[in-house]
């Protein structure tokens, strides 16, 4: 079927989505947005970033209201992982998240390429947008999953990393007294450093190689 959301996989009660490929889609839109907004904040470069609320409001319209099979991003995130054994989760819980995603652009499309305008509310959108993605590519945590669960009495199925389901953790989970202990020293050595030598980080840096012509000269 062309109207679907998820695929029918045997052994699965529901349909389920590859989270190999969701997590590469999401790490292809952080990458774009993030360097949008450097453009943005470096540059004043604007015409980026409305490329991209472009494409992302019409990748995630065809994701919800077509197929998530006929997304571009997600077919580019499988052609990427297509080496990998995949990963189902349910795809409830992400057709949740996707219209979040869906809101969040639209919201952006109209304030930044409609109205071509840009306030704190655009910086507050943009800012959500990154770390509702940086949590999915980086440590495949779906905080709009997590919202769907709390908003939602049916049980998520299949959640990224079986965390749906309550188990002890292995040994190799469990953090100890010790590893905790080195991330407070180790903040502790960052703060101190940049004490240190805030000063001295901050002055410019000198070209090497002008420098030893300079000095070749002399």
């Amino acid at each position: 079927m062309i109207l679907q959301f998820g695929e029918n996989v045997e052994g699965y009660t529901i349909p389920v989505l590859n989270e190999r490929e969701v997590r590469a889609a999401t790490g292809i839109m952080f990458l774009a947005t993030f360097i949008s907004l450097m453009l943005i904040l470096f540059k004043g470069n604007f015409v980026p970033i409305k490329y991209v609320l472009i494409i992302f409001l019409t990748d995630f319209s065809i994701r919800l209201f077509v197929n998530p099979k006929f997304s571009p991003i997600l077919v580019l995130g499988r052609l990427i992982v297509s080496n990998q054994n995949p990963e189902y989760v349910g795809a409830k819980q992400k057709k949740f998240a996707w219209y979040i995603g869906l809101v969040l652009s639209a919201t952006m499309f109209v304030l930044m390429v409609i109205i071509n305008s840009f306030s704190y509310i655009t910086g507050i959108v943009c800012l959500i947008c990154l770390i509702l993605m940086f949590f999915e590519t980086a440590f495949g945590i779906c905080l709009g999953c997590k919202i769907y669960t709390i908003f939602n009495k049916e049980k998520a199925q299949y959640c990224p990393g079986e965390v749906c389901d309550l188990k002890a953790k292995q040994e190799i989970q469990k953090t100890s007294k010790i590893q905790l202990a080195v991330i407070l020293i180790f903040i502790a050595f960052v703060l101190l450093t940049s004490i240190l030598f805030n000063e001295k980080f901050k002055e410019k840096p000198h070209n090497l190689f002008e420098t030893n012509k300079s000095e070749q000269i002399k």
